[in-house]
């Protein structure tokens, strides 16, 4: 259940004790806040280096996602070493 809360100067509000207690959520960290269908919703967020941000893409992602289809169903080679994979391409 949640709790009722008073929004205050600048719309700012307190997250009651109960509901951090549910989240790990730490003083300092950031949040998202959007609204969705008449609701405020604020979740979490972790931030990525930017040098880093490639990898979280949806692009990438996706890419990932068929990576992981593909080896669960025995369509891809995993070799044990780099000389292995040389080797099986021919370099």
């Amino acid at each position: 259940m949640g709790a009722t809360v008073k929004v205050r100067e600048k719309y700012q509000v307190t997250i009651p004790e109960n509901v951090r207690g549910k989240i790990p959520l730490k003083v300092g960290e950031r949040v998202e806040v959007i609204a969705r269908e008449g609701e405020i919703v604020i979740r979490p967020v972790v931030e990525v280096p930017r040098e880093q941000a490639w990898f979280w893409s949806k692009e990438w992602q996706e890419q990932i996602a068929q990576s992981m289809k593909d080896l669960r169903k025995g369509k891809a080679k995993v070799f044990k070493s780099v000389k292995e994979a040389r080797k099986h391409f021919g370099d």
